[in-house]
Order: C-alpha cells, then structure tokens, then sequence
C-alpha cells in the first residue's frame, strides 16, 4: 500500500523516475548536456520528448546529424508567431484522417520532384492568392485526388 502511496504522489508531483537524469544513456546525457542543470524542473512529457529526440539524434549518420542541426537552426530563426503556426498546423495534420494524411504527402513528394524554379513559381502564385482562391485551389486538388483513386469493385450478389 505505501508503494502504490508512493507511486501516486509523485505522478502527483509531476516526477517520472524512468525520465530521471540518472537513467538516461551516455549518450543521451551528452547530447542533453545544456539541460542537465535545469532537468528536474522539467515536465515530464519535455524530458521525454528531448530523451527521445537524444535517441534519435545519437542513431543518426554524420549526414542527417547535419540536416537535422540545419532544420534546427531554421526552427530557431523563425518568429515566436510563425512557431505557433507551425505547430497548429501540425496538431490539425494529426487530427486528419489517414486517407488525408496520406494524400497531403503524396502531392508533396510531387511537389518536391518539380526543378526549382518550378517550385518557387508556384509558391508565389499562391502566397498572392487570397483566402478564397487557396480554399478553390485546395477543393480542386481534393476532387482531383478523389477522381484518380481506383474505385473497389462490388463484387455481384
């Protein structure tokens, strides 16, 4: 019983002993090393998104170290408003269904495999666009998309 006590209060607290510094990995420790100081006063689901994320980072080749330190150092540069952006659109990505989700990746690997030029052009095109224009643009990729799909063949009675 005063473990069961035990264990409540300090979910209670806020504290997760499977997240304490101590029980993190070498590595983990040294890729987390500018939080150690400040880690106990973490919440919990920081320290276990930045132990996972130290996880991540320790299994990754010098090349996606680089790519992820890029992507890192552009999130860094944005506005606090532009952050906020980002991470509503990421929450309304997670709400979709996966048949949406699965689309919106599809035209952007088609968006990614366009020359550059290309890319920039549409870009531009629609950063002039108002509301509207995107939202019409947005129906007319979506009944495209819907058009194209294989339909499932009933089979007879």
């Amino acid at each position: 019983m005063a473990l069961l006590v035990l264990g409540f209060s300090s979910v209670a607290n806020g504290q997760n002993l499977s997240n304490s510094w101590d029980k993190l990995t070498d590595a983990q420790k040294e890729i987390l090393l500018p939080f150690s100081d400040q880690w106990e006063f973490l919440s919990t689901e920081r320290q276990t998104y930045l132990a996972q994320g130290a996880l991540r980072y320790a299994e990754m080749d010098a090349e996606q170290r680089a790519a992820a330190e890029s992507r890192f150092r552009a999130w860094q540069d944005l506005s606090e408003n532009e952050r906020d952006t980002i991470r509503n659109q990421y929450r309304q990505f997670q709400n979709l269904l996966p048949r949406e989700k699965e689309r919106i990746r599809d035209n952007f690997q088609r968006f990614q495999k366009l020359p550059l030029d290309r890319r920039q052009q549409l870009r531009d095109r629609f950063r002039r666009m108002d509301t509207d224009q995107r939202q019409k643009i947005r129906e007319r990729l979506r009944h495209r998309q819907n058009r194209n799909r294989p339909r499932p063949i009933n089979p007879p009675n």
